[in-house]
């Protein structure tokens, strides 16, 4: 809530009284710091001012130097007394649950608290907000959304899951008229289990494709539209809902209601591009470019971008030719190693979906490296719970290789993941493989998980240079 120069927080539980202070003076702790989304809310945090400290249970980079450089103070682990008697505000993520010490702490000692999620949306409150969901692309579409903004000069502020290349920060306040958000569907709290987006309150809410996933909160497909409903639920009339035509789960999702102006992208809309090698097509327009991206997922999120700019006025064929200079996001299907007959990619793919859309661009027009080598992490909750094996392993028909790691708390019957050829495999610890694909000299090799994966993609690409 806004009152003049004034926010004014509360804490979840409601006896207690809000408590009111300038913006300027704000003293906050928050729990579970060093998570993407945390991360990039407590730098937002510090640029309005505030005084920010932290704990998390793992504190390291690249995001706990974000942090320190930002100005704030970082605490290993969850003890209480770090929970000083002066603060304002307690700030708890999603990641964190009932009988954690400092959790009991701030409930014992009634300290105001709030989700992530929420203290975001009343820092955006008074900005036009542009929120872009789905089950994949979510975090390089945010990004071509915000460096589309800012070649027009818009000076957007953003939250996104991962580092644009073009901006080299995850996160910031921007000119404080416009502000661009990765929309995660995965629960906002553990006092509160609506998913993140509906704290947003968007005034374009983007929607690029909807499929199962999170298993560990959602028990079907049906209660993850639901959730995505809610958030169509929260935008003006005036706003817009910009969505991927063609996808059941999506139309179903309109089909219980939409109060906004709407925008279809994909096929049979004006909003459809293809990627033609590193040429991004829209014939509707009659243009083409050059880029830095490439397969048919990212033509896709491009489609998504272009069209939520459009929604806040941007002409179209400007938003189009603005992804002439985008430079892709860390972490997303980045070349790490190239030589004559050498490629080694680093990609965040953790989805069957995701995983076959990397291995189709990477097999595009075919490859003249060699065989294709995909080395998966199956490290999210719902690839742990073994929800989608068999898809899994037909998500992998163009990779000529495949090395599946499972973690060790893994119990479900792995052999589905396993080609009758021979040419896939299951193992518990990706260190065993390391010197196994330090001795290769062609082909490529794409690393794909969600997570750091012991960092082998660095030692690997180190270790092939030293040779």
């Amino acid at each position: 809530m806004v009152q003049g120069r004034q926010l004014l927080f509360a804490a979840r539980n409601d006896t207690m009284n809000y408590r009111c202070k300038r913006e300027r003076n704000l003293k906050i702790h928050i729990l579970g710091i060093c998570g993407t989304f945390m991360g990039g809310l407590a730098q937002l945090c510090r640029q309005k001012g505030w005084d920010v400290t932290g704990s998390d249970q793992h504190v390291y980079p690249p995001m706990s130097d974000q942090l320190r450089q930002a100005g704030i103070v970082l605490h290993e682990g969850f003890d209480s007394s770090v929970l000083t008697d002066d603060l304002d505000l307690v700030v708890i993520g999603n990641a964190m649950s009932r009988g954690n010490p400092a959790v009991e702490a701030v409930l014992d000692r009634k300290i105001p608290f709030i989700s992530g999620p929420e203290l975001l949306g009343r820092l955006t409150a008074e900005m036009t907000v542009l929120a872009v969901s789905g089950t994949h692309g979510k975090t390089t579409t945010t990004s071509m959304l915000a460096w589309i903004l800012e070649a027009q000069g818009m000076n957007p502020g953003f939250l996104v899951g991962g580092v644009p290349k073009n901006f080299g920060v995850s996160a910031r306040l921007g000119g404080g008229q416009v502000f661009v958000v990765e929309a995660d569907e995965y629960d906002t709290a553990f006092f509160d289990k609506r998913s993140k987006f509906v704290h947003y309150h968007p005034d374009v809410f983007g929607i690029n494709n909807l499929e199962f996933d999170h298993a560990d909160i959602f028990a079907d497909l049906a209660a993850i539209e639901t959730q995505f409903h809610h958030a169509i639920r929260r935008v003006p009339s005036s706003g817009f809902v910009v969505s991927r035509t063609g996808v059941e789960a999506i139309a179903r999702v309109l089909a219980r209601g939409c109060w906004s102006r709407q925008i279809s992208i994909g096929k049979g809309t004006v909003v459809d591009f293809y990627a033609n090698a590193d040429a991004l097509v829209s014939d509707a327009m009659g243009q083409s470019i050059r880029w830095t991206m490439r397969g048919a997922h990212n033509a896709q999120n491009a489609e998504l971008a272009v069209a939520m700019a459009h929604a806040v006025n941007v002409p179209m064929d400007q938003a189009f030719s603005s992804l002439n200079s985008f430079e892709g996001v860390a972490r997303r299907l980045n070349l790490l190693l190239e030589t004559d007959s050498l490629k080694i990619w680093d990609d965040f793919a953790h989805h069957p979906t995701a995983i076959e859309t990397t291995l189709d661009a990477l097999s595009e027009g075919g490859s003249n490296h060699g065989p294709l080598i995909a080395v998966i992490e199956l490290r999210s909750n719902t690839m742990k719970a073994g929800v989608h094996g068999n898809a899994l392993l037909n998500s992998t028909a163009n990779a000529d290789q495949v090395i599946w790691v499972l973690p060790p708390d893994a119990s479900w019957d792995s052999s589905v993941l396993e080609r009758e050829d021979g040419s896939s495999r299951v193992i518990r610890d990706v260190l065993a493989v390391e010197d196994e694909l330090v001795t290769l000299s062609s082909g490529q090799v794409v690393f794909m998980s969600n997570g750091g994966f012991s960092g082998i993609q660095t030692r690997v690409v180190e270790r092939l240079r030293m040779r």
